[in-house]
């Protein structure tokens, strides 16, 4: 089978090292710094707007989702519930799709730079949102905020998906 001992199964644990999360941590800071204060604001604001859009007759837990585009551009998306539960639109996932259906996936698959999620928990987006997002970018910054718009964490996609199978592991 390949595996000799336990050893062998230990040599392969992969976690992100310290300098691999410094370097991240300097990314992200570089992100906000690129981005700039307005255009962050613009987001954020984008995020908590359309939270009140929310289509949330089950749950009652509306989420707002806005993400920036590398053309500068911001689309929101609401979750828009449906009774099954397994149809339901995540606002990460309908934020993303507004961008696509408005052409920002024409110059290729990467175009997500940013992405900010309006919740009233403290939470990053699900496994299912952090899939489809790396499925447009290699990297994006990723803010959580209150209801008023107030910062509770501010992330990378590496760091909530590390080790992510992308469309690069299939040569796209």
């Amino acid at each position: 089978m390949g595996i000799e001992s336990l050893t062998n199964i230990r040599d392969a644990i992969k976690v992100p090292s310290p300098d691999e999360i410094d370097t991240e941590r300097l990314w992200i800071a570089s992100e906000i710094e690129r981005i700039g204060e307005e255009k962050l604001l613009e987001l954020i604001a984008a995020a908590v707007e359309v939270r009140s859009n929310a289509y949330v007759p089950y749950s009652g837990y509306p989420v707002g989702a806005a993400v920036l585009c590398s053309s500068g551009e911001i689309y929101a998306g609401a979750n828009t519930e449906v009774v099954s539960y397994s149809q339901t639109g995540h606002a990460e996932s309908n934020a993303i799709n507004t961008a696509i259906n408005e052409g920002e996936a024409g110059n290729g698959r990467q175009f997500v730079v940013a992405l900010v999620v309006c919740h009233s928990g403290e939470s990053a987006p699900c496994g299912a949102c952090r899939q489809e997002t790396v499925e447009h970018c290699d990297n994006a910054l990723v803010i959580d905020v209150d209801p008023e718009g107030r910062p509770l964490a501010v992330t990378s996609l590496k760091i909530l998906l590390p080790f992510s199978f992308t469309p690069t592991h299939l040569g796209k």
